[in-house]
């Protein structure tokens, strides 16, 4: 999984379109080198509020390409905004006010904590400007809370830099012209807030807003005799008594929507891994109905990670005791209809979900040439004069078609009348066999790609010695790499035969000759992979790892050899029974 992070820099700055302008133009340039490739990170929104005197700016990448971003945009809003001059509606305290990093994909909160600390002392070691870690990030419980690192606003800070106990958590001894000018921020880790709005059949505010105490993480103040305008309720210290609602990490509203002409429950939901949102969409439904309405739909503000849509779909798959083991797009679909999400408007995850978004359609186009083409366009193309796609994509696409069929008789023996209660059972395997299909499917352009790497060392200079041990060099790595990708392919293929067993012993009987051709098409991808680890081998000049490569896939080829032999065997005699 792709390591994703997103950045929601508040900017106090929501008036000046140049000025705002630049600070996301030093965003967007950075580039920095991962894993040898250059990457940058994706402004997905710029939201400047006039009152407020506020720019939220939204960006997302891996987590080296963000943090550089957000340093950079750090030192740019340092740079033209003077802190010395600036009014507005909104609690601040720096030219940059708040600075969190939230995970997407592949990275933990923990992780995201970690970073956002060694940014806090990067911006103050390298721009002298002060820093508070807030939320995940905080040194300190009490500084979990954004309210308290940020108490008394910037106006406050020539006093809390001094203070022993106010003072940042990265900062001076003393309130500088740096401080003076471009304040202090608050940088911090928080998991990914989901905004959403349930639409209810009703017009009413009062009864919206009923629900949405119910269901919140603050719930209602406790009153007398249990009603709603009784006398609240306090305890022996005189505090008002709060009865808690029952969603962890959540809050909300009810309001009244014009441009609708309903009511809604207003949700921001704070901890999407104690509350995911389908649970709080069941939630919501149950307190709704126990006070006669009904939830009618969802509306999803802003974006998501795809996990929060892939999880729903699951929760409402399982609830229907229907296999997990189908594409993504069509577990979206469920999420989508489960939920309401086109209630109001259609709904196009690839318009709301942030990885969709992240993707650059020219890149994914030259990366997946060869799968998004038809079967007939792929023939077609492999059976022109240029040399690839060549052997190693056919193995990969072969074992992808394994995968696939494997995958087919799970789907169809989890879905078998009479076989309800052995639906998890086919739904596991159907899931195992998806991903390999998925696997192998990445491998046909991936061999094709270790081919052309190949190709590329001829074109490279060999004038001097220099030169030529370069291209040498280059062409060692690029033969080792095309031998590597075909032995992928070849352990991969291997796995399926795993699922297709399993399909021709305890599958429907029905497909028992589909788990067959699985196993064939599995031991025909091992087989073509094997020849092309053994050619792209034979041109390595470091004879041992060649050796130790080709041994590996001769001894995996006589296993698959046998395994499709014993499958056959079984499906044979199912066959003839």
């Amino acid at each position: 999984m792709k390591r994703i992070i997103e950045c929601v820099p508040n900017f106090s700055e929501g008036r000046n379109r140049e000025v705002i302008d630049k600070i996301v133009a030093a965003i967007a340039a950075v580039k920095v080198n991962v894993d040898g490739k250059q990457e940058g990170v994706k402004v997905l929104d710029v939201d400047p509020g006039e009152a407020t005197n506020r720019t939220v700016v939204t960006f997302v990448g891996s987590p080296e390409a963000v943090v550089e971003a957000a340093f950079q945009g750090v030192k740019k809003a340092a740079e033209l905004i003077d802190m010395r001059k600036h009014k507005g509606a909104h609690p601040r305290s720096g030219a940059t006010d708040v600075l969190p990093l939230i995970p997407v994909s592949g990275i933990t909160l923990e992780e995201c904590a970690e970073l956002a600390r060694a940014l806090a002392k990067r911006i103050f070691d390298e721009q002298q400007i002060p820093c508070y870690c807030y939320e995940a990030a905080a040194f300190k419980p009490e500084r979990k809370n954004l309210a308290v690192c940020r108490a008394g606003e910037y106006e406050a800070l020539p006093e809390k830099v001094v203070d022993p106990e106010r003072k940042p958590d990265f900062g001076p001894d003393e309130y500088t012209d740096v401080v003076a000018k471009a304040g202090a921020i608050n940088v911090g880790a928080r998991n990914f807030l989901v905004a959403v709005n349930f639409n209810l059949n009703t017009t009413s505010t009062r009864r919206a807003m009923a629900v949405a105490f119910d269901v919140r993480e603050k719930g209602r103040k406790m009153r007398e005799g249990g009603s709603l305008t009784g006398k609240v309720l306090r305890d022996a210290d005189g505090k008002e008594m709060w009865q808690p609602g029952t969603l962890k990490g959540c809050k909300a509203i009810g309001w009244y929507i014009d441009e609708y002409g309903i009511a809604q429950v207003s949700m921001n939901i704070t901890d999407i891994e104690a509350t995911p949102l389908h649970k709080a969409y069941e939630e919501v439904c149950r307190a709704a109905s126990a006070r006669g309405l009904k939830v009618t739909g969802t509306e999803i503000v802003g974006l998501v990670p795809k996990r929060v849509l892939i999880d729903a779909g699951k929760f409402y798959l399982e609830k229907q005791q229907r296999s997990l083991g189908i594409a993504e797009d069509e577990i979206l679909k469920i999420a989508v209809k489960s939920m309401s999400l086109d209630d109001l408007k259609p709904f196009n995850p690839h318009e709301k979900v942030i990885e969709f978004l992240m993707e650059d359609p020219k890149e994914m186009a030259e990366k997946e040439r060869l799968v998004r083409m038809t079967c007939k366009g792929f023939a077609i193309e492999t059976a022109s004069e240029s040399p690839a796609p060549g052997g190693g994509s056919i193995s990969a696409y072969m074992g992808a078609l394994g995968a696939a069929l494997s995958t087919m008789v799970a789907n169809l023996s989890s879905h078998k009348r009479g076989w309800d209660d052995r639906w998890r059972e086919f739904s596991d395997w159907a899931e195992k066999g998806n991903a390999l299909m998925n696997e192998m499917i990445a491998l046909v352009d991936e061999d094709t790609a270790a081919f052309n790497k190949i190709m590329d060392v001829f074109s490279m200079p060999k004038g001097t010695e220099e030169e030529k041990a370069a291209r040498a060099q280059a062409m060692e790595e690029a033969t080792l790499y095309a031998t590597q990708v075909p032995l992928r392919t070849l352990n991969t293929a291997f796995k399926v035969f795993e699922v297709a067993s399993a399909m021709a012993s305890e599958g429907n009987p029905n497909s028992v000759s589909d788990a067959g051709v699985a196993a064939i098409a599995a031991r025909g991808a091992v087989l073509g992979a094997r020849l092309n680890v053994h050619i792209n081998a034979e041109g390595l000049k470091d004879r041992k790892k060649a050796e130790e490569l080709m041994n590996e896939a001769d001894r995996i080829a006589a296993a698959a050899t046998a395994e499709e032999k014993r499958i056959l065997e079984v499906v044979e005699e199912k066959i003839k029974a």
